[in-house]
This record gives structure tokens, C-alpha cells and sequence, in this order.
């Protein structure tokens, strides 16, 4: 890059594998905006860019709040900066488009044809800097008879397929407790950005280019083998409630405390242990349970006697005997379950922060874990929208305080 990074605000040098990497981030609510998080985990400069006073409506958003803060928008503005500009304004948009000369990636998820319409789609902004990556997140994706529509994470859930097979049979298909499509597509999306950097790097001469995820095809992707099924076998796979069709045991089996331990004992090593843990080896040779075909066609049997075998155990004595005899299990965890695992706390995954916002708080740790380049948690987003104004644009475009004032005396920043 031409410019050199912005310090973080606590000072310290950006660290990470992506350092080195800015991003601007023209996003808001979950989808768009969680590339950045990606991105801003692991060391790369992401640059927000929110509405001029209100921000990011996710600034707002969330079940509970702490003394007026909303308890989200720490995990998802989380190691970015803030700036405003009014995207309505000309001279917002010759702002963002200032700052894409001097990035690796815009990260927006406008509906599509909105980038163009203020000329600033990829074409536009590439022939100043024909580095960039632009990395584009819709519903349907930004061709085809649909990408005209907007698209939410529910609607993209349904029309991908994963919400017809969640639930139970001949029940109403229920949603997600999280905007699963949001942030699936979030993932996809910055793994077309890290391959777009490597090839732009390694092979592609410095040309960027355009990542483009649609929330239906990143659930669709998911599907795994629904699709050879219907076309070869005219299957249309329905919803199995708490197991899979055919796959067993691998299924919730109440425990005598009224909790539910999840039992994934369906290859046949595993079965046998399972057998063996039950006290009942015998099981692994009767005929009907011998194979993992056979099993599947009796998994109702099967789970049913099972059941009869961990509703006599209390959670901690299921969970002794299945791991003694090496099966595997593992408890259905709330968060504050795992808040109070030691393995989540040995991992770094129960992160504490100090915030002025909210003194101590927790935040989710970093996954994956890298051994060289870990990523950080450094801070919990800016307070307020343009909290970084006079230190971006002074920096990357040689605003001064005068010019800027002028900027947000009009309404612009």
C-alpha cells in the first residue's frame, strides 16, 4: 500500500496476518460489516464508514442493554475505526471514494446497483486503483432475475434450503436463534477476499476484483449431498427433528436430571464402546445393530433403548461413563455453560475487556487460532460514529480541522 497504517487507538502497532491490509468498510447491519470483523481480528486496518449522527443502525440493535449501550455492536465494531459521510452527498461519496485509493478492499452490502448509481461500483473506483478488491454481499447475489430484491438473512435462510430441513416433521420450519445466513455469508465472503489478496499478490499481477456472496447461495452451499440426491433418486430430503435420517445412534438422549447429553456413536468402533459403556456389549453383535446401514434402519429401536440407558444417569454420570470408554458426548450448552467451561476459558475464548462504556466486559475470543500471528482484541469499537474522523481523513486525505468542520457543519460527516 501507498499510505501508511493509522496507529490503533490504544497506540500499539497493528499486529496480526493481515496487517498491512486496509479495509474500508461501506456496510451496515450484520452481513457486510461482519467481513470487517474477520478482517479487523486479525490485524487488517478496517475503516467504517457510518451515517453522519445515527451510525450504524446495529449501534441500536439487541435484545438487552447496558446502561443505554447496545451489547452487540462491541463484538461487531469491535478493533475498527469510524468515520461518517453521507453517501447521499456528493462530496460523502468523493470522501469514500478518496479513501478507496488508498485500501486493498471495499467490503459493502448495498443492494445491488446501489454502488453504481453514486459511481462508486467496482468499475469506478478500480480505475483509480486497480488494486482493489471489492467484496459485494446481497441476498441473490448480484446478477440474475432476483438480484434486484432485497434480502434479508431469514428470506436468504428459506429460499437456501437449510430452513426447510431444520426442525421437526409436520411442524412449521422454525428459524435460527442467530442470522445464521448473515454471518454464513460473511464467512464465504472473506474467503473470496483472501483468495482474491493471494491472487492479486502472488499470480494476478496486482489486479483486484469482485467477490460477490449471496446470502441464498451460501446457505445452499451448505446442503451437503440434498441436491445429487433429488437429481438421482428424486429425494427431497425432509426435516429429522433432533438426529439424522439414517445416521444412529447420533442423537439427544435425556439424562435423569432432565438435561440432554448429545451421543455421536454411528461408525462401529464407536458403537461398540458405546455397547460397552451401556453394559450391554452384546448389543454390537445383535444383527440389527451390527452395521451402520443396519442401524440407520433401526435407529428408532435403537435410540429408544438408549434413552432407557441414560434416563438412569445423572448429566455428570453420563458424561464419566461415555468418556471413560472413549464415546463421543458432549453436553447441550447455554452461554452461561460456557462461560463456566474451563476448556472455553483455557482457549482465550471468554475474553475480558475494559471499556468505558461498560467497564469489564466479556467478548467472544478468536477463532481460529493461529501459532505465529494470533489475532486481538484491542478495543470495542468507537463510541460514536466519526469518533476517527479528524485522524482518517487528515491522515489518508489531508483534511484539515478547518476543511472538516466545513464538512460537518454541511452535513456531510
Amino acid at each position: 500500500m501507498s499510505s501508511p497504517s493509522i496507529p490503533a487507538p490504544s497506540g500499539g502497532a497493528p499486529s496480526g496476518p493481515l496487517a498491512g491490509i486496509r479495509a474500508i468498510e461501506a456496510g451496515q447491519l450484520l452481513a457486510g460489516p461482519f467481513v470487517g470483523s474477520r478482517l479487523a481480528d486479525f490485524g487488517a486496518e478496517v475503516i467504517k464508514v457510518e451515517t453522519p449522527v445515527v451510525g450504524d443502525p446495529m449501534r441500536e440493535w439487541g435484545h438487552h442493554r447496558y446502561e443505554g449501550h447496545s451489547l452487540w455492536w462491541p463484538t461487531l465494531a469491535r478493533n475498527k475505526k469510524s468515520v461518517t459521510a453521507n453517501l447521499r452527498d456528493p462530496r460523502g461519496r468523493d470522501l469514500v471514494r478518496r479513501l478507496t485509493q488508498t485500501a486493498d478492499a471495499l467490503v459493502e452490502n448495498f443492494k445491488p446497483g446501489t454502488l453504481e448509481k453514486w459511481e462508486l461500483g467496482p468499475k469506478d473506483l478500480q480505475k483509480d486503483n486497480p488494486r482493489l478488491i471489492v467484496v459485494r454481499v446481497s441476498g441473490y447475489g448480484q446478477t440474475g432475475p432476483y438480484s434486484d430484491k432485497p434480502g434479508f438473512a431469514s428470506v436468504g435462510e428459506a429460499m437456501g434450503g437449510i430452513r426447510h430441513i431444520n426442525g421437526f416433521p409436520n411442524q412449521p420450519p422454525p428459524r435460527f436463534g442467530i442470522s445464521l445466513g448473515d454471518t454464513l455469508t460473511a464467512m464465504f465472503a472473506f474467503e473470496g477476499l483472501m483468495m482474491a489478496l493471494y491472487w492479486r499478490d502472488a499470480g494476478g499481477g496486482g489486479k483486484g476484483q469482485v467477490v460477490d456472496a449471496s446470502i441464498v447461495e451460501s446457505c445452499f452451499s451448505m446442503l451437503e449431498s440434498t441436491l445429487p440426491e433429488y437429481d438421482k433418486c428424486g429425494v427431497v430430503r425432509q426435516p429429522s427433528g433432533t438426529g439424522l435420517p439414517n445416521v444412529a445412534p447420533s442423537n439427544i438422549y435425556e439424562t435423569a436430571d432432565g438435561s440432554y447429553m448429545v451421543i455421536a456413536a454411528n461408525v462401529d468402533p464407536m458403537f461398540r464402546r458405546l455397547c460397552q459403556a451401556m453394559g450391554q456389549p452384546e448389543l454390537a453383535r445383535d444383527e440389527r445393530f451390527a452395521t451402520h446401514v443396519a442401524r440407520g434402519h433401526h435407529a428408532e429401536l435403537l435410540d429408544g433403548m438408549i434413552g432407557e440407558w441414560t434416563r438412569t444417569l445423572s448429566k455428570e454420570e453420563l458424561g464419566a461413563a461415555l468418556e471413560e470408554n472413549g464415546v463421543v458426548c458432549g453436553p447441550i450448552y447455554s452461554i452461561a455453560d460456557i462461560v463456566a467451561d474451563p476448556h472455553f476459558n483455557a482457549r482465550d475464548m471468554i475474553l475480558k475487556r475494559s471499556d468505558p462504556r461498560f467497564g469489564e466486559i466479556s467478548v467472544p475470543g478468536i477463532a481460529p487460532k493461529l501459532s505465529e500471528t494470533p489475532g486481538d482484541v484491542s478495543w470495542l469499537g468507537a463510541e460514536k460514529p466519526g469518533k476517527d474522523n479528524a485522524e482518517v481523513y487528515g491522515s489518508l486525505l489531508g483534511i484539515g480541522s478547518r476543511e472538516l468542520g466545513e464538512l460537518e457543519a454541511g452535513g456531510v460527516v
